[in-house]
């Protein structure tokens, strides 16, 4: 009898073990695609607020749009190659906004701008628009 309760207790720590790795090592932080989009304003007025009070004066919605940015470059393919900031042409940069189609293929919503037009460019490929959304869903 002796024996059946080593075994018992054998198993009984094995898994107490591995919940307490678990949980040591659970990652719980929020990721993007867990926001809802009505988190969106809060989280730019939030973040605006700490920057202010490290003395960086950011207006709430320049900070929303950013996110609502950030959100649409999560939803695009990973780049095939990374170009260093310092080997961007500004020009170039320009030149691509004044081609980019004025709406957005993007699978994440976001506010749309009243004039129809968007200051930055489309950052959707063409062809990654006829794959099905992998935006959040709600």
């Amino acid at each position: 009898m002796d024996a059946e309760f080593n075994w018992w207790l054998l198993i009984v720590g094995v898994v107490a073990g591995a919940a307490l790795t678990w949980l040591v090592l659970a990652d719980s932080a929020r990721r993007d695609h867990e926001l809802a989009s009505d988190e969106v304003p809060a989280e730019a007025g939030w973040i605006a607020n700490t920057l202010a009070t490290q003395g960086r004066t950011v207006d709430r919605e320049v900070v929303e749009q950013v996110l609502w940015a950030h959100r649409r470059y999560l939803g695009l393919p990973p780049p095939d190659v990374l170009v260093p900031v310092e080997e961007l042409d500004p020009d170039a940069a320009g030149a691509d906004a004044a081609q980019s189609s004025p709406t957005s293929t993007s699978s994440v919503p976001g506010p749309s701008d009243a004039s129809g037009t968007s200051e930055t460019p489309n950052l959707v490929p063409s062809s990654t628009a006829d794959r099905p959304s992998t935006g959040p869903t709600q």
